[in-house]
C-alpha cells in the first residue's frame, strides 16, 4: 500500500453514494444468499451444515466410532472453514442432531440436545457427537474425486462446494432460511417415498408432478400430525414450488367410564413448541374464550401426552377441538417455498420434479467423476504390476544390476524400456516378496483388475448403464430407510379431509354464553349490561341523550341493526362494549352515513321473515338471513332516496297485513300481495295524497286484529268487523276504527 502524498492533500476519492450503497448492499445481498440462507438442490445443506459433516470427516467421527465433544468439532469448523460464532454454529450442529427437527437426523447426539418444548440444549462443552448413517452416505465418495474443491477462507484447507449426496437430503430432512429478498422452506419427506419417486423420473424423466404424488403424497414431518389438505392443493404446490400444508395435531378421545371422556393430544404440528401451545390454550381458558374447556394437563413423558378436560360430557369433542383448532396451533400451515441453489449457484423456485431430476443429475455426475478417479488409481496401479512381472521374469538380472550397479535406476531404465514408476516399484521391494506365491498373486491381481477397468471403462460409454448403477445404489437407500409397518422410518405424517363442522357452531363454542341486555340511546350509542335488566328506567345516558331501545340478549347471539338508509348491519353480541360508561357510538363499529339513524335493532332469528316499509309506503318481505353483513360496510337492503327513508321493520306472521298512515286511514289485505325480495324498493302498500305510513301489523285473519290504547286496554275485531276495511295492496283504506289510538301505532 502506497503513502498518501506529502502535498498537504488527504487523498479522499469521491463516490457517488447510490453507486457504493448498490454495490456493497448487492455484495451482502449474494453473500447471504449464496453462503449462508439457501440450501443447495444437490444435497440439501446450507454452507455451515456442510462444513460441520465436513470437518467430522476430517476428524474422523464416522457413525461406528467413538462420540467426539462438540467443542472439538465447533472449534475445527470455525477454525478451518467457517469464519463466524462458534453459536451460531454449535445452534446449526444442535439442530442436525434433534430428532422433532430432522426427519433422518445428520448428526447422532449424546447429552442434551433440546427439547420439543423448546428447552434449548446444554454448552457445547457438555454434549458429544458422531455421525449418523445419512451424513456417511452423503459424504460417500467425497475422498474420490466425487465434487470440487475450493480453497478454506484463510486458505489454508480445502472444502467441497458440494456433498456427493447419495441421500435425497434436501426433501428428506427439509429446511428453511431467509436471506436478502428471498427466502426458502420445505418441509420434511419420507426417504423411501423420495427413492420411489427418484427411481420413476430414471425410467420416465418427463413425469408430471401428478404421477409423482402417487410415490410422494405429501410431507412427513418427525412429529408426525395430519395433513387436511385436498390432493388438488398438494399436487398445485409441488408443481409450482410454492404453497403451504395445513397440518392438525392427533388426537383421540379416552373413556372415562359413566359417559365421561378426555381428549388426548399424541402428535403436534411440525415445530410448534409443546410448552408454548399449551400456555396460549391456558391463557385462552383464563380469558374465558374456551367455553367447552375444563382444564388442560401436560402428561408427556418420551411420548407426547396433552389432556383436555371438557366441561362436561355432553360436549361435542369435535366441536370443541375445532374451536381449538381455529385459535391455537393446533393446527398450524407450514409454508412450502423450493427456493434453492440449483446447481449451486442460481437461486430458483422449482418444483418436485425439477428437485428429483438435479438430484440424480448430480449422481449421475458423482458416478462418473468416482469411476475416472477410480479408472486413474487402476492405470497407476497397473503400471507397476507390469513392472512387477517383468522383474520376476528377470528376477536374476534385477538382482545382479542391483548389486554391481553403482546407478541401477538407468539401467534397469534402458534394459527393459520400464517407466520411473515401474523402476521405483522394483527398487522399493522387499525381500519377503521374492517368493514364487507372490508373483501368482500378482498376475490374479492384473487381471482382476483389468478385467475392473474394462468394466469402468464400458460404465462410462454407456448412458444406460450409468443409470442402472445410480439406480442400484437409490435401491440400496430405500432399502436401508424401508418404511414398512413397525419400522422406524414408517411414515409419521398422515392425511385425512377436515370434518365438516358447522361454521356457526364453532363460533358459538369460543364465546362464553351469558345473558346481556343491549342498551343504544337516542344519539346512536351501544353498551352491553351483564344479566337481564327489566328495570331501563335506572339507566343514566349523556346529557341531552335518553333511551332509543333495549333488548335481552345472550353473548353468542348476531345482532341485526337497521338504519334509515335501508343499510343492515351484524354486531356479534361478544363485541359489545362492557356497561361501565355510556358505551361507545356504533358509528366507530360500523361505516354508517352521516345523514343515516339507527332504525332499530335485534337478536338475529335466522328462521325469520320480515316486512320492511319505507316513509312514502313502500315495503316487501325479506328472509332474515339476507339481512347478515360479514363487513363493517354493511348490506344494501331497501334502496330508499331522499327525502323517503327506511321506517318500520315488522316481523312476518300469519296471513294478512294491517297498514295505517299517517292520515289515519286503515287498510287491511292478504300478506300474499307483498312480496319476497332480498333487496329493492318494494311495492306500494298503502296510497297517500300527503304525509306517510304510520304503523304496519301482520296478523292472522282467523284470530282478528287487536291493538293497545295508551292506556293498556286492548281492543279487537275480528274477521267479520273488519269488513270494511278489507281491500287491495296499494289502496287508500279507510278512517280507523273507533278507540284506535291517536299516537297511530298498534300499541299505545
Amino acid at each position: 500500500m502506497t503513502p498518501p502524498p506529502g502535498d498537504g492533500d488527504d487523498n479522499i476519492l469521491p463516490v457517488d453514494l447510490k453507486a457504493a450503497l448498490e454495490e456493497r448492499y448487492l455484495a451482502y445481498a449474494l453473500s447471504t444468499i449464496m453462503h449462508r440462507a439457501l440450501p443447495d438442490v444437490r444435497d440439501g445443506l446450507k454452507p455451515v451444515h456442510r462444513r460441520i459433516i465436513h470437518a467430522m470427516s476430517e476428524m474422523g467421527i464416522r457413525p461406528n466410532s467413538a462420540f467426539k465433544k462438540c467443542a472439538r468439532i465447533v472449534g475445527d469448523v470455525i477454525g478451518k472453514f467457517h469464519p463466524h460464532g462458534d453459536q451460531s454454529v454449535y445452534d446449526a450442529l444442535v439442530r442436525l442432531a434433534q430428532d422433532f427437527s430432522q426427519r433422518y437426523p445428520v448428526v447422532d447426539g449424546q447429552g442434551n440436545f433440546g427439547n420439543i418444548d423448546g428447552d434449548s440444549a446444554a454448552a457445547y462443552r457438555y454434549t458429544e457427537a458422531r455421525m449418523t448413517d445419512v451424513a456417511a452416505l452423503l459424504l460417500e465418495g467425497v475422498d474420490q474425486d466425487a465434487v470440487d474443491f475450493r480453497p478454506t477462507y484463510n486458505e489454508e484447507d480445502e472444502e467441497p462446494t458440494v456433498l456427493p449426496g447419495a441421500f435425497p437430503n434436501l426433501l428428506a430432512n427439509g429446511a428453511s432460511g431467509i436471506a436478502v429478498g428471498m427466502a426458502t422452506s420445505i418441509p420434511p419427506h419420507n426417504a423411501h417415498e423420495l427413492c420411489d419417486a427418484a427411481l420413476h423420473l430414471i425410467k420416465h424423466p418427463d413425469a408430471p408432478v401428478e404421477k409423482l404424488v402417487e410415490f410422494v403424497p405429501g410431507p412427513d414431518m418427525p412429529t408426525g400430525g395430519i395433513i387436511i389438505d385436498s390432493r388438488e392443493q398438494i399436487i398445485e404446490a409441488y408443481k409450482t414450488g410454492r404453497g403451504g400444508f395445513r397440518v392438525r395435531a392427533k388426537w383421540e378421545t379416552e373413556d372415562l367410564g359413566r359417559g365421561g371422556y378426555q381428549i388426548v393430544i399424541t402428535e403436534i404440528p411440525y415445530q410448534v413448541q409443546k410448552s408454548r401451545l399449551i400456555e396460549k390454550i391456558a391463557e385462552l381458558l383464563v380469558a374465558r374464550k374456551l367455553p367447552l374447556l375444563e382444564d388442560i394437563r401436560d402428561e408427556s413423558a418420551e411420548d407426547i401426552r396433552v389432556v383436555l378436560v371438557p366441561k362436561s360430557r355432553t360436549v361435542d369433542a369435535t366441536l370443541l377441538m375445532e374451536s381449538l383448532f381455529r385459535l391455537t396451533e393446533l393446527e398450524s400451515r407450514f409454508p412450502l417455498n423450493m427456493n434453492v441453489l440449483s446447481m449451486g449457484r442460481v437461486p430458483k423456485v422449482m418444483a418436485l420434479n425439477e428437485v428429483l431430476l438435479e438430484w440424480l443429475q448430480h449422481r449421475k455426475d458423482v458416478l462418473i467423476r468416482r469411476s475416472r478417479f477410480r479408472l486413474a488409481a487402476i492405470d497407476r496401479r497397473l503400471e507397476i504390476l507390469g513392472g512387477l512381472l517383468i522383474a520376476y521374469l528377470n528376477l536374476d538380472e534385477v538382482i545382479r544390476i542391483i548389486r554391481e550397479e553403482d546407478e541401477p535406476k538407468p539401467v534397469m531404465v534402458a534394459k527393459w524400456d520400464l517407466t520411473d514408476i515401474q523402476v521405483e516399484a522394483i527398487l522399493n521391494m522387499r525381500l519377503r516378496n521374492l517368493r514364487k506365491l507372490e508373483e501368482f498373486e500378482i498376475r490374479k491381481e492384473f487381471d482382476e483388475l483389468s478385467q475392473e477397468k474394462a468394466d469402468i471403462e464400458a460404465l462410462l460409454a454407456s448412458d444406460d448403464k450409468q443409470w442402472k448403477v445410480i439406480e442400484h445404489e437409490i435401491q440400496d437407500v430405500r432399502k436401508n430407510f424401508a418404511k414398512g409397518r413397525g419400522k422406524p422410518f414408517a411414515r409419521l405424517t398422515q392425511f385425512a379431509e377436515a370434518p365438516d363442522a358447522d361454521v356457526e357452531a364453532i363460533q358459538q363454542a369460543m364465546i362464553e354464553k351469558e345473558p346481556i341486555t343491549v342498551v343504544i340511546s337516542q344519539k346512536g350509542w351501544i353498551r352491553a349490561l351483564k344479566g337481564h335488566i327489566a328495570d331501563t328506567a335506572s339507566l343514566t345516558f349523556k346529557e341531552g341523550d335518553a333511551l332509543r331501545l333495549a333488548f335481552p340478549a345472550q353473548t353468542t347471539d348476531k345482532l341485526l341493526l337497521l338504519t334509515t338508509g335501508g343499510k343492515a348491519y351484524t354486531l356479534g353480541a361478544d363485541k359489545l362494549p362492557g356497561g361501565r360508561g355510556h358505551g361507545e357510538p356504533i358509528r366507530i363499529m360500523v361505516d354508517m352515513e352521516n345523514d343515516q339513524d339507527v332504525l332499530t335493532a335485534f337478536v338475529h332469528d335466522p328462521s325469520r321473515k320480515l316486512l320492511l316499509s319505507s316513509t312514502a309506503g313502500n315495503g316487501f318481505i325479506v328472509p332474515e338471513t339476507e339481512l347478515v353483513a360479514n363487513t363493517r360496510k354493511g348490506k344494501q337492503v331497501m334502496n330508499v332516496a331522499m327525502p323517503d327513508e327506511a321506517k318500520l321493520v315488522v316481523a312476518v306472521s300469519g296471513d294478512h297485513l294491517a297498514v295505517v298512515g299517517e292520515n289515519r286511514k286503515l287498510v287491511v289485505f292478504p300478506l300474499s300481495q307483498v312480496p319476497e325480495m332480498s333487496r329493492g324498493k318494494g311495492v306500494r302498500l298503502q296510497r297517500y295524497k300527503d304525509g306517510g305510513i304510520s304503523d304496519a301489523k301482520c296478523f292472522a285473519l282467523a284470530d282478528g286484529l287487536t291493538w293497545e290504547d295508551s292506556a293498556g286496554r286492548v281492543f279487537s275485531k275480528n274477521k267479520d268487523e273488519l269488513l270494511e276495511w278489507m281491500g287491495d295492496r296499494a289502496t287508500a283504506g279507510r278512517a280507523v276504527p273507533k278507540g284506535f289510538p291517536r299516537s297511530g301505532k298498534f300499541s299505545g
